[in-house]
């Protein structure tokens, strides 16, 4: 888990350092895009894959809390229920989002 966590934390420090220097030359978003930069050619691929491994992670946290809480208390399993679909389907909202901006995203060469 430590791994993970240090694999994705060095994959972020690269991508904010890449900005940070995009700005720096004064390239505006739209040109950093193009064909002549040496921005990350998959950056958009790579975030909806850590928007899916953070969504992933989330939901099974939320799963082991939901069972647990029911293991405890199972009188109150119902209400628990709901409220883990409640939990997991703003979770998944966020990975979709993540996902769509593929399709937002200006076409590259």
């Amino acid at each position: 888990m430590i791994r993970a966590r240090l694999f994705v934390m060095s994959a972020l420090m690269t991508l904010m350092a890449v900005a940070t220097a995009a700005a720096q030359t004064g390239e505006t978003a739209a040109a950093s895009r193009g064909g002549n930069s040496w921005f990350i050619p998959g950056d958009l691929a790579f975030a909806v894959a850590i928007a899916a491994f953070g969504g992933a992670m989330a939901d099974g946290r939320a799963i082991s809390a939901a069972c647990e809480g029911t293991a405890r208390n199972p009188g109150a399993g119902g209400r628990i229920f709901t409220m883990l679909l409640l939990g997991l389907a703003l979770i998944e909202t966020l990975v979709l989002f993540t996902f769509l901006t593929l399709f937002i995203a200006p076409n590259r060469p």
